[in-house]
């Protein structure tokens, strides 16, 4: 199987160190969806070295920093999944770094809690 992510062309990517790179989501969430993902092949993050999970979550920081400046979003979703059954769809480790602006959806309360609806609105319970 041909990993999409081992064989990203040069021009997609924006920001890069020793480890990881950082690219736009081909299927964007939002304006400035963004995908960090170490250079190495590995399907869980935890499959890295703690100097390439470092690596990775330190390009996390950066890239949520430029968002921040670039596009002034209210706040970001970040966050990994890991595993088929969690919606990992690209078995290759990878970071999403998620843009939000108030008003993107009528109700942001529980927000990750809406991978399982019923969770989302916890505090109503």
């Amino acid at each position: 199987m041909c990993c999409p992510f081992c064989s990203l062309e040069s021009t997609r990517k924006w920001i890069e160190n020793e480890h990881p790179i950082a690219f736009a989501d081909a299927y964007p969430m939002t304006d400035g969806h963004t995908l960090v993902i170490p250079r190495q092949h590995a399907s869980s993050i935890y499959e890295l070295s703690e100097q390439q999970q470092s690596a990775v979550w330190a390009l996390v920081a950066e890239v949520r920093q430029r968002l921040l400046i670039g596009m002034k979003p209210d706040g970001f979703n970040i966050g990994v999944n890991d595993g088929l059954a969690a919606g990992q769809t690209v078995e290759h480790a990878h970071v999403h770094i998620i843009p939000r602006y108030t008003g993107d959806v009528p109700d942001p309360q529980g927000g990750i809690r809406w991978i399982i609806s019923e969770h989302a609105k916890y505090r109503e319970k």
